[in-house]
């Protein structure tokens, strides 16, 4: 076991090794949905979707070998809040192309300069604490929550395999096995050969989900808090184990900011994550001389940046997560959940961009 200090540290790098990875590969979830809507090129989608594939595999050796337990995370619960997933993954998608980017795009973005991020940031923010706590947390809660699906044996995909008859030893494998497998066939038939780059892009982006697994899971895990005297995860907000999720880090930052002389107020492990992506793309943008100021085109460019940012923050906080955070994270749990979500941000996110197209015509 790790102390907090050094859980959060290496939170750090692991963000700053997203960002830097990001910047290098270009690995972005709307530039994957934009590349086939626009130009019918699903090389990057490959590279998304292999990134997938791989914190699926390195996520559930973890989980079978008793590294981690992917039932002590956000993602896997006792019920199923299917409409939770569908409105907040598709809000999140529509902000997503809004904004000109996911909550993890804009925090890259803002390491390269950008000041119309840092705009969505704070919007973002705003959306996300909304949801969290203020008027919007109304809808979520009194309405999307409860519309779900009571799911007693769990809400992942091996608990469902083992509802109808499957060997729980075997349901994780095959359900783990299956998935990877369909994914990369998908990729090899329909993405095409990936680049080097499009590689190390995909297959680093889900290698650091599981490092982010096993930093938080594993290293950070203590069976019994001497405070509580109950198990917990170091550092994480949650108090459930955590990786790469970005809308509940900026929100924590702008708590953590705004209420500095609130004790209760600490860094985090998504605290530490954010920033550190930040820090990553900024290293990158200076190194490569591609640091820009860059601000807003015109009113219209502003709303929609603006909109987009509260969109995503109400979008993620309703659907327990991000593009990255549900998207990769979540689905590498298995949780069904995260399966749903994933779908309804990438159509919320084509909806727009094909509406966007249309428009500028």
């Amino acid at each position: 076991m790790l102390s907090a200090t050094a859980i959060l540290a290496l939170a750090f790098v692991l963000g700053a090794a997203f960002g830097l990875l990001c910047a290098r590969t270009r690995f972005c979830t709307l530039g994957a949905v934009a590349d086939i809507v626009l130009m019918e090129d699903w090389r990057r989608m490959g590279m998304w979707l292999l990134a997938i594939a791989v914190a699926i595999a390195g996520s559930a050796a973890l989980h079978a070998a008793g590294f981690i337990d992917l039932d002590k995370t956000i993602y896997r619960t006792p019920k199923l809040l299917w409409a939770a997933h569908l409105v907040g993954g598709l809000t999140f998608g529509v902000g997503m192309a809004l904004a000109s980017g996911c909550a993890g795009k804009t925090l890259i973005l803002i390491g390269s300069g950008s000041i119309k991020a840092l705009i969505v940031f704070l919007a973002l923010c705003a959306g996300a604490l909304m949801s969290m706590y203020g008027i919007l947390s109304v809808l979520r809660i009194r309405v999307l929550n409860a519309l779900s699906l009571p799911m007693p044996g769990g809400s992942d995909l091996p608990a469902l395999l083992t509802g109808f008859g499957v060997p729980a030893s075997a349901a994780l494998a095959i359900a783990a096995g299956g998935l990877v497998i369909a994914l990369l066939a998908f990729i090899f038939l329909r993405a095409g050969r990936l680049s080097a780059e499009q590689l190390a892009g995909g297959a680093g982006a889900g290698l650091l989900v599981v490092a982010g697994w096993l930093l938080s899971g594993h290293f950070g895990y203590v069976a019994e808090d001497p405070d509580t005297l109950q198990e917990a995860f170091l550092a994480t907000h949650s108090g459930r184990m955590e990786s790469l999720s970005f809308v509940a880090g900026q929100a924590g930052l702008m708590s953590l900011l705004t209420q500095w002389s609130d004790n209760s107020q600490h860094p985090d492990f998504a605290i530490a994550v954010a920033l550190g992506v930040v820090a990553g793309s900024a290293v990158h943008a200076l190194a490569t001389g591609s640091f820009r100021w860059e601000g807003f085109h015109d009113l219209e460019d502003s709303v929609h940046h603006l909109l987009g940012g509260v969109l995503m923050g109400f979008g993620a906080v309703t659907a327990l997560g991000c593009s990255i955070g549900q998207g990769i994270s979540g689905v590498s749990t298995l949780a069904l959940g995260s399966l749903l979500t994933l779908p309804a941000i990438i159509s919320g996110a084509a909806a727009t961009l094909v509406w966007q197209l249309r428009r500028a015509d």
